[in-house]
């Protein structure tokens, strides 16, 4: 579905996707006057972007949508030293060719959220490396330092927070981390008349320092608007799983694992995240709801979330394999797969492993099937075997204190010899091939 620029805001906030925004109504007469340019930035600090970028992420596609041209900002540059913004502790620095590395594979990933070709309004990805990267220190501190009052960064909640916690406190590094993000927006409103910063709710400071350096050194009104951070009904923390965060990377993440995070999502937050990682229309959503909660079976809610975001990050080819996959694991047919099937869906992004037959009789079972990810540990492995909740090709097994990975493997009669098909409980699969 896509929004008019005259209802794009309003689309937003029905969508809860606003947490804050600078002078509301001159932001809105300022996007229906006519297409605007808008900025987000992205730091490396890994070689993927995760499920927390993918709000502003999609919310640059929606203005792009309703007629604006979104510029993506890779920070080499801000990469190289770290954003403080409530984080607990300073960052440990890595090294200019490692960021380099990371910049440019998250170059790539924001290329597919966004249209650079065939639209009148095409997208930019910039990286601020070019232009940090080119200012010495007495010009940084004469051109961009005398703007910043340091009263006001220090009283800064996200400063505050470092300051008043026992440690290390907080870096001057990292305490100018601000000066470089308000540097980035005053650049890119020199460069490419960029008057619109979005970002999540802990960027609400450095998007606001952005805006008042703006204002000073380039005489221009520029706007702030920020995402809410995504948060889950039950306290614990969004875009975490067993086996750490869920990445856009398929390499991280598989197809299938990103499609069942989605699956796996509570029926208390569903059709929130609905509106925040989809295009369906309010009204679908809403339409969506209404039919979950009038019918006495399972709700259709997050079938339709795990494929659009799936299809919005992986492609038609990426959601065809999760369901390929799922399909398979699910249906308790397994043992009809074909050894093609059972090849392709190692190929799809079923967690899978190689064992070398000689080494499985000085394996313990628990250690094989911990290090594989289908458990946190040794332990948790072992409760589940305990209570009969581990299948190898579709048979239960329970555990002695003795057992190897080479007792359970023989006990069993591999898929065509080879395949021996591992599930942990109701949802964790693993496919060890001999």
């Amino acid at each position: 579905m896509t929004v008019s620029s005259n209802d794009l805001l309003t689309d937003l906030q029905a969508r809860g996707l606003i947490a804050q925004m600078t002078s509301e109504e001159e932001l809105k007469s300022h996007l229906a006057s006519g297409s605007r340019t808008l900025y987000c930035g992205f730091d490396p600090t890994a070689d993927s972007l995760h499920l927390g970028h993918l709000v502003p992420l999609l919310v640059l596609k929606r203005f792009q949508d309703a007629g604006h041209n979104p510029i993506a900002l890779v920070g080499g540059a801000t990469g190289l030293i770290g954003d403080p913004s409530f984080k607990a502790a300073e960052r440990q620095l890595n090294t200019s060719d490692v960021v380099a590395g990371w910049a440019q594979k998250i170059r790539d990933q924001v290329s597919q959220f966004v249209k650079f070709d065939e639209v009148s309004n095409p997208a930019r990805v910039v990286n601020n490396l070019d232009w940090a990267g080119q200012m010495n220190v007495l010009d940084f501190l004469r051109e961009i330092g005398k703007h910043f009052s340091v009263n006001a960064m220090i009283n800064k909640e996200s400063v505050q927070q470092r300051l008043n916690r026992e440690g290390a406190g907080i870096s001057f590094t990292e305490f100018s981390y601000a000066l470089l993000q308000g540097m980035d927006f005053a650049e890119l409103n020199r460069e490419y008349d960029c008057t619109i910063q979005i970002g999540g709710s802990d960027q609400w400071g450095n998007i606001v320092g952005g805006i008042d350096l703006s204002r000073r050194q380039n005489q221009a009104q520029v706007f702030g608007m920020t995402v809410p951070l995504v948060t889950k009904a039950d306290g614990t923390k969004f875009g975490k799983t067993e086996s750490g965060a869920v990445w856009l990377d398929p390499k991280k993440t598989s197809q299938y694992a990103f499609y069942q995070f989605w699956m796996n999502t509570a029926d208390a937050d569903v059709y929130k995240f609905l509106k925040y990682f989809t295009f369906l229309s309010m009204e679908d959503i809403d339409a969506i709801e209404q039919a979950d909660k009038e019918s006495m079976g399972k709700p259709q809610a997050q079938s339709i979330l795990a494929r659009e975001a799936t299809r919005l990050v992986h492609g038609e080819e990426g959601l065809a394999a999760a369901e390929r996959i799922t399909q398979a694991l699910f249906s308790g047919e397994a043992e009809q797969l074909s050894e093609q099937d059972l090849e392709q869906i190692q190929l799809d992004g079923l967690p899978s492993s190689s064992l070398a037959e000689a080494n499985l009789a000085e394996t313990p079972l628990t250690s094989l099937l911990a290090e594989a990810g289908l458990a946190a540990s040794g332990k948790q492995v072992k409760d589940a075997l305990q209570r009969n909740s581990v299948f190898v090709n579709g048979e239960a097994k329970g555990m002695d204190d003795n057992m190897s990975a080479a007792d359970i493997f023989s006990s069993v009669k591999g898929y065509y010899g080879k395949f021996f098909l591992v599930k942990l409980g109701k949802k964790k699969h693993h496919l060890f091939t001999l």
